[in-house]
C-alpha cells in the first residue's frame, strides 16, 4: 500500500495483525457459576405462575412491581434530602464536560497512544496499534481525527500528521503479514460466533452462550449485519425482564479471573479494554461524555466521605494487602450475619436518628475497637451502607464511567449489554472494582435470602440503582422526570451486575491474546534499535527461549516451587493433550506434602481433589505473571507460552490466612 494514502487506510491495515490465530475450543461450553444463590428448584419455583402459597415476592421476578417503583423513587428522595446532599440540580454546576480535544487527549493517553499526539516524540509506539482489530483500530483513527480536527478550530497545529506514525521500520516490519492475519480473523470471527446462534435456536429459550474470544466490538458488527439482513423478525427471540441462564464457552486455555494478573499486564488489559468498549459505543451509537468533577474540600472525617484510595491506603497500613476497607469489610460482615434474613433489609428504612449517633460513634470509636455491634439494627446498618456508597467524593463507578454505565439500559440485546459491562468493570480503579465486587456479593446474599427477607432480585435492584447512578458529582438523566420506564432500566443494569458478577470478574479470551501479543512485540523492541547487531540480538534472543517441538506429541515440563521451605525444588511433569492444572497440582501435592488425604483438599465433579491454597503461575515469555485457572490445559499453554516459566506458589489470600 502507498504510503502517501490516507492514515485511515494505513492504520486499518496496520491493525490486521489485531486478533491473532483462534485458539482450540473445549468441544463443549462450560457454564460458570452466575447465580450462585438459586438452585434449578428455586428457580423453576420462581418461574411458576402465582398461586396463593407462592410469596409475593416471588412475581416481582419478571418486573418491578408498584412496592419496587415506590422504594426507587423514594430513594431518590432520600439521596437528594438526605444530609449534605443539596439539590442535585443545583450541584450540577460544579461538574464540567471536557472541551472536545480534552476528551480525546486523554482517551488517547489512557488508551496508551498519548505517543500519537506528542510534539517532541520520535518514536512512536505502534506495538499496541499492531495488535488491534479492524474495528479497534478505526475507532482510534476517529479520536485521532477528532483531536485534529478540534485543534484546527482553534487555530493550533496538529503535533503530527497521521501517516508519519507509519514510517519507522518497526511499522514495515509488522505491515506484510497483516492482511493475511486480518482474513484469517474475520473466517475465524464468523465460524466462532455463527456457532452459538445456531445452538441457541436448538436450545431453551432461557439459555445464553458468551463468546469472548472474539472482540466484542466485533461481534457487535457481525450482530448488526445479521440483524440488517434478517427480514423476519419473529426468527429472534423477544427480549424480556426474565434473566436467562448464561454460558461460558472456555477455550482450553482456561478462564482468567482479574485477580489472576499482575498489575503491569492488567494495565495493558485497561488500555484495550478503553477502545473495545469505545469501538462499542461506537457502533450501538451510545453517546456518553466523560465528566471531570471539581476538587472538593476532603470532610475531616475519618470514614463517610474519604476517597476511597485514601481509606484504603490509611487502612493498608493497619492490616496490608486488603483490597477494601476494614470499615466496609466490618460493615457487610454484621449485616451478612445479622441483616440478611430480615424482612425488607436495604427497603425498610432505619431510625435517623440512631443512624446518626451510629455514624458519629464510628467514625470516632471504629479503629480503636471500641464499637459495639450487638444493639446495631439491621436497617440502621443498611441505611449506612448506602450512605457510606452515595457520600464518596466521587462515584463508586468513576465520573469518568458514571455515564457509560447508565448507557447500558439502553442497549436492547442481553450480551451486548453484558460485553459493555464487562470491559466497564475492567476499566474501574481497582479501589473501585474491588469494593464495587464485596458490595454485588452482600447483595447477591441477600437475594438468596429470598424466602425470608421478601427481597428478590428486582427489589434489591431498584433500591441499589439510585446509590451506584446518581451521584451530585456527576448530571444524571435519572432525576429528569420520575418515569417508569427510567427506573425500571436502572434497576435493570443493577440487577446484572448482581447476577452475572461472576462473568463479569473475568478477563476475555481476545484482551488476553491482545495482551500476549503486545507483550511479544515489546519484547522485540531491541531488535530495531541497532542495525549492526540485530542479528545478534535475534539469535540471543531466539537461543533463550524454549520453543516446543513440534514432532514431541508429550514434552515433559520443569516446574518451579516456591512454597515455605521448597523454594528451591523443582520437579518434572509430563504434558499430553489432557493434562490440565489441576493435575499438574495433585501431582504436587502428593510428590512434595506427601498427605494426599489431609482433608484440606476439595472434591470436584469429576472426582478429582484440588487444594485451594495454591496455584500454578505462569511467568514471563509473553505474560508478566498470571495465576492459572485449574482448568487450562498444559499442552496448549505450553505451545502458547514457550518462553513462560511455570511456578508452583500459595496464593495471596492463602498467604493472608484469610
Amino acid at each position: 500500500m502507498p504510503w502517501g494514502r490516507s492514515g485511515s487506510a494505513a492504520l486499518l491495515l496496520l491493525s490486521g495483525r489485531a486478533i491473532g490465530r483462534a485458539k482450540a475450543r473445549d468441544p463443549s461450553p462450560t457454564e460458570m457459576s452466575v447465580e450462585p444463590w438459586a438452585s434449578p428448584k428455586d428457580q423453576a419455583a420462581a418461574e411458576r405462575p402465582h398461586s396463593p402459597d407462592t410469596p409475593p415476592s416471588q412475581d416481582q421476578e419478571q418486573h418491578p412491581d408498584k412496592l419496587c417503583l415506590d422504594s426507587f423513587w423514594s430513594e431518590v428522595e432520600t439521596i437528594q434530602q438526605g444530609s449534605g446532599y443539596t439539590d442535585l440540580e443545583c450541584s450540577r454546576g460544579e461538574s464540567r464536560q471536557s472541551e472536545d480535544s480534552e476528551q480525546d487527549e486523554q482517551w488517547l493517553a489512557d488508551a496508551g497512544l498519548s505517543t500519537l499526539i506528542s510534539d517532541d516524540s520520535e518514536d512512536v509506539d505502534v506495538f499496541l496499534l499492531s495488535t488491534l482489530t479492524r474495528t479497534q483500530a478505526a475507532t482510534v483513527q476517529r479520536r485521532l481525527d477528532s483531536y485534529t480536527l478540534s485543534l484546527r478550530k482553534r487555530n493550533k497545529p496538529a503535533p503530527r500528521d497521521v501517516r508519519d506514525i507509519f514510517n519507522s521500520p518497526i511499522t514495515q516490519t509488522l505491515l506484510p503479514e497483516s492482511q493475511h492475519s486480518e482474513d484469517l480473523a474475520q473466517n475465524s470471527m464468523a465460524s466462532v460466533t455463527k456457532t452459538p446462534l445456531s445452538e441457541h435456536q436448538r436450545c431453551a429459550p432461557k439459555e445464553e452462550f458468551f463468546i469472548t474470544d472474539v472482540a466484542y466490538c466485533e461481534q457487535a458488527v457481525l450482530f448488526l449485519k445479521q440483524t440488517k439482513l434478517s427480514q423476519n423478525n419473529s426468527q429472534r427471540r423477544k427480549e424480556d425482564a426474565t434473566l436467562p441462564r448464561v454460558i461460558h464457552t472456555k477455550c482450553r486455555l482456561g478462564v482468567t479471573r482479574i485477580q489472576d494478573l499482575s498489575h503491569t499486564d492488567m494495565k495493558k488489559v485497561r488500555q484495550l479494554a478503553l477502545i473495545d468498549m469505545t469501538a462499542l459505543c461506537d457502533l450501538l451509537e451510545l453517546e456518553v461524555k466523560r465528566h471531570k468533577t471539581t476538587k472538593r474540600k476532603i470532610p475531616e472525617s475519618t470514614l463517610f466521605g474519604v476517597p476511597l484510595s485514601t481509606l484504603l491506603e490509611n487502612d493498608q497500613k493497619r492490616k496490608p494487602n486488603i483490597s477494601t476497607p476494614l470499615f466496609l469489610q466490618a460493615l457487610l460482615s454484621f449485616l451478612e450475619k445479622k441483616g440478611v434474613d430480615s424482612e425488607g433489609i436495604l427497603r425498610v428504612p432505619g431510625s435517623q436518628s440512631r443512624i446518626k449517633l451510629l455514624q458519629q460513634s464510628l467514625e470516632t470509636n471504629f479503629y480503636s475497637g471500641q464499637v459495639s455491634w450487638d444493639e446495631v439494627s439491621p436497617n440502621d446498618a443498611a441505611a449506612l451502607l448506602k450512605k457510606f456508597i452515595r457520600e464518596l467524593p466521587a462515584p463508586l463507578l468513576t465520573a469518568e464511567y458514571l455515564n457509560t454505565f447508565s448507557a447500558v439500559r439502553d442497549i436492547t440485546d442481553l450480551k451486548q449489554k453484558l460485553h459493555m459491562l464487562n470491559l466497564l468493570i475492567l476499566l474501574l480503579p481497582e479501589p473501585n472494582r474491588n469494593t464495587l465486587k464485596a458490595l454485588l456479593e452482600f447483595l447477591s446474599k441477600v437475594v438468596s435470602r429470598e424466602r425470608r427477607n421478601r427481597m428478590n432480585l428486582w427489589a434489591v435492584a431498584t433500591i441499589m440503582a439510585p446509590n451506584l447512578f446518581l451521584h451530585k458529582a456527576v448530571p444524571s438523566r435519572l432525576t429528569e422526570g420520575a418515569e417508569k420506564g427510567q427506573a425500571e432500566k436502572a434497576a435493570d443494569v443493577m440487577r446484572l451486575l448482581i447476577r452475572y458478577q461472576d462473568l463479569l470478574w473475568t478477563v476475555p479470551n481476545f484482551l488476553m491474546s491482545q495482551v500476549r501479543k503486545l507483550n511479544e512485540n515489546s519484547n522485540r523492541r531491541y531488535q530495531f534499535y541497532d542495525r549492526h547487531i540485530k542479528n545478534l540480538l535475534k539469535k540471543i534472543h531466539t537461543d533463550s527461549r524454549e520453543k516446543p517441538d513440534k514432532n514431541t506429541s508429550e514434552p515433559c515440563r520443569t516446574v518451579k516451587i516456591e512454597v515455605r521451605d521448597l523454594t528451591s525444588d523443582t520437579m518434572e511433569f509430563q504434558l499430553n493433550i489432557s493434562s490440565r492444572v489441576s493435575d499438574l497440582l495433585a501431582e504436587f501435592h502428593r510428590q512434595f506434602l506427601r498427605s494426599p488425604d489431609n482433608g484440606k483438599g476439595k472434591m470436584r465433579r469429576n472426582g478429582s481433589v484440588v487444594y485451594p491454597d495454591y496455584a500454578l503461575y505462569e511467568v514471563g515469555g509473553n505474560i508478566g505473571e498470571h495465576c492459572l485457572d485449574l482448568e487450562t490445559h498444559l499442552l496448549d499453554l505450553y505451545n502458547s507460552n514457550p518462553g513462560g516459566e511455570w511456578v508452583i506458589k500459595m496464593k495471596p489470600n492463602a498467604s493472608r490466612g484469610l
